[in-house]
């Protein structure tokens, strides 16, 4: 009885053991809008009453750029540029403390466009089996062990860039493939590298890269790999680089920047002016076709993602100078908007019926979603400089990238 009671016992630690693990890892902030790149914060549970601040536990400075901090269980990742070095770090999320950082010197000249946004960078790494992978300014993709910051292996850049905020374009690991989208201006390729050796796996050079990033989805019983490019919605298939398919969308200056959103087997995408499109993708004759479902020119948006909420689309309209709105998801239909002048620019988070939007100002504003309309709850000031990151929440912790500054703010 001994015996049986002990293998029970074993048995039943090693199942909870499992479910704790298993529970952590869906916690972790793994790459671009989280763990399944739409935006959500998978292990939030909102407050019973908000708090009327903040509070603020560390604030470290981490270097400039966009890259959205990665939390695997205690740790964070950052890619930033210090000095004239791009660097990846690893910090203690307890503290704020550098565990380890490695960097490379880049340099290269900005367009005159874009150098109020400072020399990045811009693209978020992803954290993948113990490995991270991220791509510089000028196209340089770089392997490090996240245990020691250890350079694995690194592809060259180019010296042609993207127009404006040069690369942007966030990876994402698939199948023991790694996925950029490099090169230049008007001309590159979407490459898949292998994440060990860092071989090229496969390439298309059907267009350069937009700013936008890609999502690997499941559309007409295919698995495929849905990105944006400078002119173009493409989809490949993330095994071997064949295109499946592709429609035009052009945006003005080529400034393609947002990653798209799937309902059921919906594609909504926006573009910079254009209207919000949802399109369906099937296989017909033996080739794929995208069919329109519906549009709506009221709630375009620019470089603001948006997220589903239900069967709502919650976004920042780039209208009336900036405008919080949603829309069916079905239908398309405008079902509520804020006042005007709301921000310029908004990261925007879901979290359940919760949605957090971090605003270029340094504003971080909550709102409560319900079936037609948002109420904003509380509005929090968590920086005191421009904040264009994507804010990484897990628990009541969110972590706040400003222009140089990391800081981890929570709800106790």
């Amino acid at each position: 009885m001994k015996t049986n009671h002990t293998v029970i016992v074993g048995i039943v630690f090693t199942g909870l053991m499992a479910v704790v693990s298993a529970q952590q890892r869906t916690a972790d902030y793994t790459q671009w809008r989280g763990p399944d790149r739409d935006g959500g914060a998978v292990s939030f549970s909102a407050p019973t009453a908000w708090p009327e601040r903040l509070t603020q536990k560390w604030k470290v400075e981490v270097g400039t750029g966009y890259a959205t901090p990665l939390v695997v269980g205690n740790r964070i990742y950052l890619f930033s540029r210090q000095g004239d070095n791009e660097v990846m770090s690893a910090l203690d999320a307890d503290n704020g403390k550098e565990i380890w950082h490695t960097g490379y010197p880049v340099t290269f000249t900005m367009n005159p466009a874009a150098t109020k946004h400072n020399q990045g960078p811009k693209s978020t790494p992803v954290f993948s089996n113990g490995k991270l992978y991220s791509i510089g300014m000028t196209g340089i993709v770089t392997s490090f062990d996240a245990a020691t910051g250890k350079q694995l292996w690194q592809k060259p850049g180019s010296s042609i860039v993207p127009m404006f905020t040069s690369h942007a374009f966030s990876p994402l690991v698939d199948r023991g493939l790694v996925i950029f989208h490099v090169g230049g201006h008007m001309q590159g390729a979407l490459t898949a590298y292998d994440v060990n050796t860092g071989d090229v796996k496969w390439s298309w050079n059907g267009d350069g890269p937009g700013y936008g990033s890609p999502i690997v989805a499941e559309l007409a019983g295919t698995r495929q790999l849905v990105t944006i490019t400078q002119g173009k919605i493409v989809s490949v298939d993330p095994a071997t680089g064949t295109l499946l398919w592709e429609r035009p969308f052009v945006s003005s200056n080529f400034t393609n920047a947002v990653t798209p959103i799937v309902y059921s087997q919906t594609l909504i995408v926006s573009g910079n002016g254009g209207p919000t499109m949802a399109f369906t993708v099937k296989k017909q004759d033996n080739r794929w076709v995208t069919e329109n479902v519906w549009e709506n020119a009221d709630v375009p948006y620019r470089l603001s993602n948006s997220v589903l909420v239900g069967d709502a689309v919650f976004g920042l309209s780039s209208k009336n100078s900036g405008q919080y709105f949603s829309a069916d998801a079905k239908t398309g239909k405008t079902l509520w908007t804020s006042e005007p002048r709301q921000a310029g620019n908004a990261a925007i988070v879901r979290a359940g019926d919760v949605v957090f939007s971090l605003q270029d100002d340094g504003q971080l504003v909550v709102f409560r979603g319900g079936p037609t309309s948002f109420e904003p709850v509380r509005r929090y000031t968590v920086a005191d400089s421009e904040t264009w990151t994507q804010p990484t929440i897990i628990g009541n912790r969110i972590f706040v990238k400003d222009v140089s500054k990391l800081a981890l703010w929570t709800l106790n």
